[in-house]
């Protein structure tokens, strides 16, 4: 029989119920940047090619941002190392991070402009960056 990652049933339920979009910062994130005035699609896929689908895409700026997780990628300043199947978790996080940077250099390869914030960040300030990097965009 195949072991589960999970180290435990509770872990297993509580990992499950993590989200892939929609989350609370991602949200407060999209109302503001929404009541800006500012229009985006949601959880998007930018190009066939690609695995992996930006928070909000601004598709006429070429802009995608991600609005990534503590935990999952790793933030230096709140990411935290599981204590449990870290034989598991330690690989996992790290191909996380490594993914997030091959993204980036496909996305920038493809002419795409990538943002990334961590879900910590001040949504206010988050959504002005996202705005000023539209604005200039369109400018250009």
């Amino acid at each position: 029989m195949e072991r589960s990652w999970a180290s435990s049933e509770a872990a297993r339920r509580t990992m499950q119920g993590n989200r892939r979009r929609d989350t609370s910062p991602e949200l407060a994130i999209r109302r503001l940047v929404h009541a800006a005035g500012f229009r985006y699609r949601v959880d998007f896929r930018l190009a066939p090619e690609l695995r992996t689908r930006a928070d909000l895409v601004f598709t006429r700026s070429r802009i995608a941002v991600f609005i990534d997780g503590c935990f999952w990628h790793s933030c230096p300043a709140h990411g935290t190392r599981p204590k449990s199947n870290a034989e598991y978790w330690s690989p996992k996080l790290a191909r996380n991070v490594q993914r997030d940077r091959e993204t980036d250099a496909a996305l920038e390869a493809l002419g795409w402009q990538v943002l990334r914030f961590w879900e910590h960040e001040d949504p206010m300030l988050v959504a002005c960056q996202i705005g000023d990097a539209v604005r200039r965009a369109n400018r250009s």
